[in-house]
Order: structure tokens, then C-alpha cells, then sequence
């Protein structure tokens, strides 16, 4: 059985999925870049607010399902250039307890969605 999660604090699906599907005790989030969830509208001043924003989004997201990102096991990072990673890599980190931070991979693909330049997803579990 799986249980949708969708939040009006993070931007709405812009296309054929949630924001998150609970399964058990595991939450899957679809990927989020950095859409102001009140606009719609990219937040990209420059890498750190944008990838604050996409952690913002992640938070509510794991708030609507009643978790935090002290349940997050698994992260997925895409970035457009890998030249961005330690400037992603310090916003990312402020939201974990380094010592019980995720696994993680961070990858660099050629676009993104609406040529953004960071795109985060989640997986935890109660």
C-alpha cells in the first residue's frame, strides 16, 4: 500500500507524479529543484540560493510526512556542473548532523529540468 504525500509548502507536480510516496515506514520524494512554492518561480540567484531552496522544498516535503532530515538515509544530487559541488556541498551539509548524515551520491548530468542547476532527491524511513 502506498500513501501519496503532497504539501502546498513545496512546489505542486509539473507533470505525472507526487512530491512523495510513502510505503511502510519509507518516504521516496521525487525530485526537487528550486521553485518557490508560493510563485512557481525559479529561485537562482546563485548556486547556494538555489540549492536552499531545494532543501526548503525537501524539508516540507519530509514535514508532510511526519519526518525530518534526521530520517533521511539516501540522497541523490544533480548538478549541472561539477564545478558547483563544494558550493551545493555546504548548503547541503547545514541541514545534516554530519555524523549521522545520509548515503549519498552526487552526480553531474548534462541538463536539468527548466535548465536549472541542482536537483535533490530523498529517501527515509520512520
Amino acid at each position: 500500500m502506498k500513501t501519496i504525500i503532497n504539501t502546498p509548502k513545496a512546489p505542486a507536480p509539473i507533470g505525472p507524479y507526487n512530491q512523495a510516496v510513502l510505503t511502510g515506514n519509507t518516504l521516496y520524494t521525487s525530485g526537487q529543484i528550486a521553485l518557490n512554492p508560493d510563485t512557481m518561480e525559479l529561485v537562482m540567484d546563485d548556486i547556494q540560493t538555489e540549492t536552499k531552496q531545494v532543501m526548503e522544498n525537501l524539508k516540507a516535503v519530509l514535514e508532510a510526512a511526519d519526518m525530518s532530515f534526521e530520517n533521511v538515509i539516501k540522497s541523490s544530487i544533480f548538478i549541472s556542473d561539477m564545478d558547483n559541488f563544494s558550493k551545493i556541498n555546504e548548503v547541503y551539509g547545514a541541514y545534516f548532523d554530519e555524523a549521522t548524515a545520509p548515503a549519498r551520491e552526487t552526480v553531474q548530468v548534462a541538463k536539468l529540468p527548466k535548465a536549472v542547476n541542482v536537483e535533490i532527491s530523498m529517501i527515509a524511513v520512520k
